[in-house]
């Protein structure tokens, strides 16, 4: 199954990807006028540089999660067998 689910998933990830930049992008202009900061900018201050980089970290991780689950369940539409699994193992006590 995880061969079948290959390329389903690299596909969902570059649109992931581009999804994750537009969401961004909107998010950002809401928090700041200016563009967001950059590591490789000189001129930029420390609480500005990792607002921004904790908020596009978090806003490419959620949609690059929402991304993946519905591939998934895209595939298991398709073919009937989810590709994964299907609840988190329990903590062991």
């Amino acid at each position: 199954m995880k061969l079948l689910f290959a390329p389903v998933s690299i596909v969902s990830g570059l649109i992931a990807g581009v999804l994750g930049r537009k969401v961004f992008a909107r998010v950002w202009a809401v928090v700041d006028k200016e563009d967001p900061p950059k590591p490789d900018h000189r001129l930029v201050s420390w609480p500005k540089l990792l607002g921004a980089l904790a908020l596009e970290g978090a806003v490419f991780r959620l949609v690059k999660g929402a991304v993946d689950h519905a591939s998934r369940g895209g595939f298991a539409k398709l073919t009937g067998k989810w590709p994964g699994e299907e609840a988190p193992e329990p903590e062991a006590k």
